[in-house]
């Protein structure tokens, strides 16, 4: 393990100091002698710019499991939904209304890790946008719950309500 340099205490203090002290002189539009003073502040003016939204910045992502089944999620339009059933028995999820509700790349299940065969282990998995305001469902089934094990009632279907606003 390697030590970590050791920093100064106060050093953060005096920076924060300096910070302040310059915003005050730059707000009250003080100067040294011989340049220019600052413009005159226009009432209701900001003093800060605010950004817009930036084309770069990433979509909001939300992430639904089984735990989701049955809910009613409201989400904004361009929001990335994104499914993920822990079972490949699972089929692979998909939108009821494609148009609102649209999927993205590829969805399928993927077996993760080392199980014993039958036992399921693994991703249904499935990703959407948001396109536009409606609502859609996210739907998959499932016929097996197990090794040789039928579903019980109301552990077969995953349906969760997307209300795009």
């Amino acid at each position: 393990m390697t030590p970590r340099p050791r920093q100064r205490r106060g050093a953060h203090i005096g920076w924060a100091a300096l910070t302040v002290a310059l915003a005050f002189d730059a707000v009250n539009g003080c100067s040294s002698p011989g340049s220019s003073p600052l413009p005159p502040r226009t009432p209701g003016a900001a003093s800060i710019p605010v950004p817009g939204p930036s084309a770069s910045a990433p979509a909001p992502t939300i992430a639904l499991d089984e735990h989701a089944a049955g809910k009613v999620i409201k989400v904004r339009v361009g929001t990335r939904v994104l499914i993920r059933l822990r079972s490949t028995y699972w089929s692979a999820p998909t939108s009821s209304n494609p148009q609102t509700l649209a999927p993205v790349g590829n969805s399928g299940s993927t077996p993760t890790g080392t199980c014993e065969p039958g036992a399921g282990c693994g991703i249904a998995a499935a990703d959407f946008t948001a396109r536009r305001t409606g609502t859609a469902q996210v739907l998959a089934h499932r016929n097996s719950c197990g090794e040789a094990m039928r579903c019980g009632p109301g552990q077969g279907n995953y349906a969760v309500t997307v209300d795009i606003i």
